[in-house]
């Protein structure tokens, strides 16, 4: 400003004023413009730190992530966080944690030394987050997950409506003309798992079909390779289903290499369900795979904007919410009518 000043022949208090906003009235509009010209000349940038010490608003957000930001398939949740963040003037400061849970708390303890305003806390699956130790006022985000503690007043959380998800994945296959769906589940995603049979069971039952126990099967994990023992188990007999809701796009893989091993054309023979619209999995898949999208980018824009209307003032404080964000169908063509063979 010392430099701006002397370019125009003016205070540093006139510069000072211009540019923090505050000159109209104040400062003569024609210097006012050469002030605004010079720095822009010279590339002035404000200190935001020194504002920040000054005003005690550093207009930053602190991201805590679990393996968020190393995995791109949940990476859209800091892309949607970011971009949200950018429109409402503040920035992000992200801490990974690698899953190392011993890395969390001096994770949050640097954030708070920065003087972020607000803290998400992200996880890369519906998972229960424990709070991390903040000051009582500071407004906190659990992003993916639902918090442990319900201490804290000013906790929010947004997670995808797993069971509907579920529900709207199946119904296509009811739509579709099925009747003996079954269901592959996943044990290591235990909420999600509840949520999504749920939500299958529920399909179901509105349409009057019985559910029938047989046809459920469960792979340990929601990798491809897990999903390839329960598929021939649920495919490779007599009375096979004729459709089936995956709990993840990766198990819905494994059911398209079983079903190929067997000589069962998609969705001929078959009709497939997933859940996620994984990027270069349900796209990749042949014929393409019809699934339900898990709202990543909606929840880490969520997530800031809960933030800031706690810090603008425009929402109660007192007023705890809990976001369920709709997963919304991607139809492709792993779905027809039920074979006649």
């Amino acid at each position: 400003m010392k430099d701006i000043a002397s370019h125009v022949g003016v205070s540093v208090s006139s510069v000072s004023l211009v540019l923090s906003g505050r000159g109209e009235g104040r400062v003569n509009a024609a210097v006012a413009k050469r002030i605004r010209d010079v720095a822009d000349e010279l590339g002035y940038v404000p200190n935001q730190l020194a504002r920040s010490l000054k005003t005690k608003q550093s207009r930053t957000i602190g991201v805590v992530s679990d393996r968020v930001a190393t995995v791109p398939f949940s990476g859209h949740m800091l892309a949607g966080a970011q971009q949200a963040a950018w429109e409402s003037g503040f920035m992000l400061m992200l801490i990974d944690t690698y899953g190392n849970d011993e890395v969390q708390t001096p994770a949050v303890q640097s954030l708070l030394q920065r003087n972020i305003e607000g803290l998400i806390v992200a996880t890369n699956f519906h998972k229960v987050v424990e709070v991390p130790l903040v000051p009582p006022t500071m407004p906190v985000v659990i992003l993916d997950g639902r918090p442990g503690d319900d201490s804290h007043p000013t906790v929010d959380y947004v997670v995808p409506d797993e069971e509907l998800g579920a529900y709207s994945s199946t119904r296509m296959l009811v739509d579709a003309g099925h009747t003996r769906i079954g269901f592959c589940d996943v044990a290591a995603y235990p909420i999600a798992s509840a949520l999504r049979e749920r939500g299958y069971r529920r399909a179901l039952e509105d349409q009057g079909i019985p559910v029938d126990p047989s046809l459920t099967v469960v792979a340990e994990d929601a990798a491809t390779r897990y999903a390839e023992g329960p598929a021939r188990r649920l495919l490779d007999r007599p009375d096979r289903p004729s459709a089936v809701f995956c709990f993840s796009d990766q198990t819905a893989m494994g059911f398209y290499n079983v079903a190929r091993r067997l000589g069962l054309s998609v969705p001929e023979d078959l009709s497939i369900a997933g859940f996620d619209n994984q990027e270069f999995v349900a796209e990749a898949l042949d014929p393409g795979l019809t699934t339900v999208q898990l709202p990543h980018r909606e929840m880490g824009e969520w997530a800031v904007r809960r933030l800031v209307g706690r810090l603008d003032g425009s929402l109660d404080t007192a007023d705890r919410e809990g976001c369920l964000m709709p997963c919304s169908p991607v139809v492709r063509n792993s779905i027809g009518p039920p074979s006649r063979g």
